[in-house]
């Protein structure tokens, strides 16, 4: 279970690596200022990158037959084999 760890900027300075490691391991870490919460301290996450349609236009080709499927693969997966 996470629990919540508050400490001053100063605390925060001299314990860095060991609040980074908390926050990592899902402890909610909150620096504080003048006794107020000033900043959260949160483990990165990756954001995935918003899809560009069509930047592989013109690099994947597809044959001519690609839609056909010869009689002994249609036979095959009916079981006729």
């Amino acid at each position: 279970m996470s629990e919540q760890v508050q400490v001053t900027l100063l605390e925060a300075k001299s314990q860095l690596l060991q609040l980074g490691a908390r926050a990592w391991q899902g402890d909610r870490v909150v620096i504080t200022k003048a006794g107020k919460p000033y900043l959260d301290l949160l483990p990165y996450v990756a954001t995935p990158q918003a899809r560009k349609p069509g930047r592989l236009k013109g690099k994947i080709r597809m044959s001519a037959d690609f839609d056909r499927t010869s009689e002994d693969i249609i036979e095959g997966f009916e079981g006729r084999l």
